[in-house]
């Protein structure tokens, strides 16, 4: 039975990225029928929405998304795409596996680092409350709520479970904003009674962020509110080898969108030198949403084949391949 599944390939490198990974998917033989809607910065600014209305009716059919990079204007202009679609389809829940690569050169090079981020979605400081007091004078309202702490709680501790993942850590701030953070805590604490099996702690993010540069193998899954689960995903995916390799997810209760977290680098698009390896493990998690387990374990299977043979790796992972060459193999080593 087919699937229908949005893609958005967003701009810069995002089509070729996309278009990189859908040849991956149809590799395994998955049947998938891609509706394309597309989105970037100029039909944004054409048509003065955010989410163009044929994008969420898009997103409304399919209930399954694909989304490339798309630029996002810094201290002005539209909202990042990723918040509008966020808060518009309810995805509370972004999870970001972090797991080393083979082949891969790091500072850990003799360790296996294997951790998910569950960070809340919805809330926090991307609430995007802000307002201007008096001149030079602004306040921003950091918004955390016992419905959305408790939701993202409660999924983390469902994948622990699931996925027989040991241990959670709860990442917060609450020795300093006592009352938002203290509740975000209060419910991860309500939650993990529900699950005795997952063991549960909790770290100050600071020291959190130390505790991942030192010993990021110690880590299983990282809870953590909006804000905090932004900067500490990022710091995560530089311990693997960068925002190329890592892959995203954003999921609600009625919608799921993958997502390359990387950017749409301008700079390089059009020249083949994009890594698609981001959105191709985006879709292994697309594809074990939407029940085809054995076609997500051949396309991961696959990936990191072409990493540890590292003949036809792109080059911000220490290669010369072009991105053509690194679909190819990939397209390969599924086909073969």
């Amino acid at each position: 039975m087919s699937q229908n599944c949005t893609l958005i390939p967003g701009d810069g490198i995002g089509p070729e990225v996309a278009r990189a990974t859908v040849r991956a998917v149809e590799a395994t033989g998955t049947d998938i029928k891609w509706q394309l809607a597309e989105l970037n910065q100029n039909i944004i600014l054409e048509s003065g929405k955010t989410l163009p209305q044929h994008v969420l009716d898009s997103l409304n059919e399919t209930r399954v998304g694909l989304k490339g990079p798309v630029t996002t204007p810094i201290a002005g202009g539209f909202q990042s795409v990723n918040v509008a679609l966020r808060k518009t389809l309810d995805l509370f829940a972004n999870v970001r596996p972090i797991r080393t690569l083979p082949g891969i050169k790091t500072r850990f090079e003799d360790v296996r680092i294997d951790m998910v981020i569950f960070r809340e979605n919805t809330e926090d400081l991307y609430s995007g409350l802000e307002h201007e007091i008096i001149p030079d004078v602004v306040t921003s309202l950091k918004v955390i709520t016992r419905t959305a702490s408790e939701r993202i709680a409660n999924y983390a501790f469902q994948y622990a479970r699931k996925n027989h993942r040991k241990k959670v850590v709860a990442i917060h701030k609450a020795n300093i904003m006592k009352l938002a953070d203290g509740l975000f805590l209060r419910c991860c604490r309500e939650v993990a009674e529900r699950y005795p099996e997952v063991e549960y702690k909790e770290l100050i993010v600071d020291n959190a962020s130390m505790q991942l540069v030192i010993r990021p193998e110690t880590f299983d899954i990282l809870l953590l509110p909006n804000l905090y689960g932004d900067i500490v995903s990022d710091l995560a995916a530089g311990l693997v080898g960068g925002l190329g390799i890592v892959p995203g997810a954003n999921m609600g209760k009625t919608h799921a969108v993958f997502e390359a977290v990387h950017g749409s680098a301008p700079d390089i698009a059009g020249q083949g030198k994009a890594n698609p390896t981001a959105l191709m493990l985006s879709a292994v998690m697309l594809l074990t949403h939407i029940g085809e387990n054995a076609a997500a374990a051949k396309l991961q299977q696959s990936i990191e084949a072409v990493y540890k043979e590292g003949k036809n790796v792109t080059g911000d992972v220490g290669g010369t391949a072009s991105t053509e060459e690194f679909t190819d193999a990939v397209v390969k080593a599924v086909k073969g």
